[in-house]
């Protein structure tokens, strides 16, 4: 399909691909991976024909299509509808539409035998081809990427840089190629619009090459792994996950041969010393050089995945209620996002809140912040609570004119310049990377400084926005080790469902205007959702009523349900009710007992711990009667 064969190509003095092979085959499904700057999309480039190599060869056949998802793609405009846009793929089903409907308008005063035949011919050609189903075909694919069928009406030019990106990935698709080389097709995408495009490239029926940092998205889709390193690539028999597997164990063999090499290299040096003092020896010394000198050297294995080494701390401790939420409403001209909303985060909590774009998750983030007031109800901070919050806006609140160093200097001036710098070698900045000015970096590298800066701050509860946008695989994983070792409290939002799956133990999610909870992983999550999306279809009928009989037995299990579900849902408000009583009470006490004044007097003292205690208790009781509750209603709406 296509060959790679000895690909040079060189940028500079420096050959970002030295004599590199590789062939792709009809049906295969590749993840092209590697380190930033290794290369992954100047090869796609170099495929299409967009550069030129330095040497050796780049082979297609003559009738092979490509679609080509690129960044490039964002400068497309357009004032017609995104369905038109989309619709641009189907070229030579456009170009008969067109004639046909000539020929249409000519036979109104032309009955011509001729003409009717070039219209027939036109029709077949057009059936042929599918081309009265064009429209629904780009409906489903627009659909599938998250487009309304009102937004499917909108104008190219009235979305935003993302969703425009959406229509182009709708466009390529739509063409059927048989070949799809996609540059980071979820970077736009929502987890529903991921997921569906997971469904679709399984499907698809020709080959497939895909750049990504998501490694989730890789694992499901692929069945091929390219790394791109060092000038080469590595083919790897299998998804992402495998490759991590199979590249272990080929370390490890390059590992153990480099220390055998090691260990002869110092004997034959040794000897050679011992050589060199005699000169009967002499010419047999030099014989040994030359060996070693001939030599093929192993290289040491590099370490491509450095740890995070060092401790984040907070001076206070927050108290248990983080942020307590109240019947929380909030809506935009014809948008409602939550009402009557409740929900509580407690100390240690790890929340990812998850969700397609629309439904309010930035929203809540910023009103949990504080930087959002305009709602109804209540969001209410809890006793001890500092927190920081990072959003991608904040990136531009760097400083372009300080180095990096100095930009964490000013943050956080009780660091010192060891800490901050071990910080930021966690962050891939090492040596003289800390002294470059903010404004040289790419926004890749302004990402990981502004996280860096997060997580120095004197904080016990972190609020992340799409903190793993710009991020590679290996930033990724620095903030998921960051995130594991951090004591505090967090909840985050994120698309990336590997980071998620590494770093939460609750999921939110927006639902009905409400705030959901699963008490657990991502990937716990993902399997009870499918599970309730698979229970309808699944369940076994119900048994039919006989004839004779008027009351349908079907129905009562149902109605008991039904009654059950209200009543427990009555209970479980009531109990909400309660645990908010309790939580004030103990925030009350709280403030008591810090009170230094309190402390002159021991009677006092004794009585107010006393009932600080007993509240606690009360509580914790309730907390516990109202998670054995929301558990039973789980169970019976899954």
């Amino acid at each position: 399909m296509i060959a790679i064969n000895n690909l040079t190509f060189e940028i500079g003095a420096r050959a970002l691909y030295d004599e590199a092979n590789w062939h792709i085959k009809p049906g295969e499904k590749i993840g092209l991976i590697g380190a930033n700057g290794t290369g992954k999309t100047t090869l796609l480039k170099l495929i299409v024909g967009d550069y030129k190599p330095t040497s050796g060869t780049i082979s297609k056949s003559k009738e092979l299509t490509i679609g080509y998802l690129n960044q490039d793609l964002l400068s497309y405009a357009s004032d017609k509808s995104i369905l038109h846009v989309a619709m641009e793929a189907f070229d030579r089903q456009n170009q008969l539409h067109t004639e046909i409907e000539t020929l249409l308008k000519k036979l109104e005063t032309d009955y011509s035998e001729d003409l009717l035949n070039k219209l027939s011919d036109k029709q077949q050609e057009f059936e042929a081809l599918d081309g009265y189903n064009i429209e629904y075909k780009a409906h489903e694919i627009l659909a599938g990427l998250g487009f309304s069928d009102v937004d499917q009406e909108r104008k190219l030019s009235t979305f935003s840089g993302g969703w425009r990106m959406r229509v182009m990935l709708a466009k390529i698709l739509l063409q059927a190629p048989d070949i799809l080389l996609l540059d980071e097709p979820t970077n736009h995408l929502d987890l529903p619009s991921i997921q569906w495009l997971e469904d679709y490239l399984k499907n698809f029926e020709g080959a497939i090459v895909i750049v990504s940092h998501d490694r989730w998205f890789l694992d499901k889709v692929i069945n091929r792994t390219v790394e791109s390193r060092k000038g080469k690539l590595t083919v790897y028999a299998g998804n992402y996950t495998f490759y991590l597997e199979e590249k272990s164990l080929r370390e490890e063999i390059q590992r153990g041969e480099f220390k055998n090499q090691q260990a002869k290299i110092k004997q034959e040096e040794r000897l050679i010393e011992r050589f060199r003092a005699k000169a009967s020896k002499a010419k047999m010394a030099q014989s040994r050089i030359k060996m070693l000198d001939k030599m093929e050297r192993v290289d040491d294995v590099d370490d491509d995945n450095p740890s995070v080494n060092f401790n984040f701390k907070f001076t206070k401790q927050s108290g248990r209620h983080v942020i307590n939420i109240e019947n929380l409403g909030k809506s935009y001209p014809n948008l409602e996002i939550l009402d009557h909303a409740n929900a509580v985060i407690e100390k240690g909590d790890k929340i990812a809140l998850i969700g397609a774009n629309g439904r309010g998750k930035s929203t809540l983030l910023r009103i949990i912040a504080g930087a959002d007031k305009t709602f109804t109800g209540k969001s209410d901070t809890g006793y001890n609570v500092t927190q920081t919050f990072f959003a991608q806006h904040q990136l531009e609140s760097l400083h372009l004119e300080s180095e990096i160093l100095q930009e964490l200097q000013t943050f956080a001036p009780k660091h010192t310049d060891t800490e901050l710098r071990s910080i930021l070698g966690s962050f891939l900045f090492t040596g003289d990377d800390v002294f470059k000015k903010i404004k040289v970096l790419s926004g890749g590298e302004k990402s990981r400084v502004a996280l860096a800066k997060a997580l120095t701050a004197d904080a016990n509860f972190l609020i992340l926005d799409e903190p793993t946008n710009h991020l590679d695989m290996q930033s990724v994983n620095i903030l998921i080790q960051a995130l594991q070792q951090y004591e505090g409290t967090f909840i985050a939002v994120s698309h990336d469902r590997y980071f998620l799956d590494n770093i939460a133990n609750k999921i939110w999610y927006i639902e009905d205007h409400k705030i959901k909870e699963y008490p657990g992983t991502y990937a716990e999550y993902e399997e009870w959702q499918n599970k309730r999306k698979l229970q309808p279809k699944t369940a076994a009928p119900a048994p039919q009523p006989k004839k004779e009989e008027k009351k349908p037995v079907v129905q009562q299990p149902t109605e008991d349900k039904s009654k059950q579900l209200k009543k427990l849902n009555q209970d479980l408000g009531r109990m909400e009710q309660q645990i908010s009583d309790l939580e004030k009470e103990v925030k009350q006490l709280e403030t008591k007992l810090a009170d230094d004044s309190i402390y002159s007097n021991a009677n006092k003292l004794k009585e107010t711990n006393s009932a600080y205690q007993q509240k606690q208790s009360a509580l914790k009781q309730v907390q516990q009667q109202w998670e054995t509750l929301a558990e039973q209603i789980m169970e019976l709406e899954a």
